[in-house]
């Protein structure tokens, strides 16, 4: 009960490069998979999550699978600013290496890409404190989501 069944991004943005576009595939995939997602004191999942950036602030909209609004909010984007032009830095780096390096070049970079990954999580999960409840994977994948609607807003 308490997981996202069906994801929807607001992405009407600029259109992606092909591996942006690959990442919200498997970030996409991987999240319906394994997730997940609760709202605090509420029992009504699973969910319908939209996900979008409205007048610079990152909206989720959250509905049960019958439709009914269970919640929305909004989410400033200054904290994410930062930890999302250094994740676009790093990828694209590691999309470099990769045609490129040796595998020990990649996996250094790509050891690096993790951990700037894990700190755009960590700040999801701090800025979603008190308004839904997520584990890390679930975090990391809305994550590269985040980074997808960015890279269109």
């Amino acid at each position: 009960m308490t997981r996202i069944a069906e994801i929807r991004l607001d992405d009407a943005g600029q259109a992606p490069t092909p591996e942006i576009e690959q990442e919200r595939r498997v970030a996409v995939f991987d999240l319906l998979e394994e997730n997940s997602f609760a709202l605090p004191g509420r029992d009504t999942g699973p969910y319908h999550l939209g996900l979008g950036i409205r007048e610079k602030r990152l909206v989720f909209d959250v509905a049960t699978v019958g439709g009914d609004k269970a919640a929305e909010f909004h989410l400033s984007l200054g904290p994410f600013r930062q930890v999302v032009k250094d994740y676009f830095q790093i990828c694209e780096s590691y999309y470099d290496a990769v045609k490129t390096l040796p595998p020990s070049q990649i996996e250094t970079i790509d050891m690096a890409r993790r951990g700037i990954h894990n700190e755009g999580a960590r700040v999801l999960q701090e800025r979603l404190e008190g308004k839904a409840e997520v584990d890390t994977d679930t975090a990391r994948r809305l994550f590269t989501l985040i980074c997808v609607l960015h890279f269109g807003a």
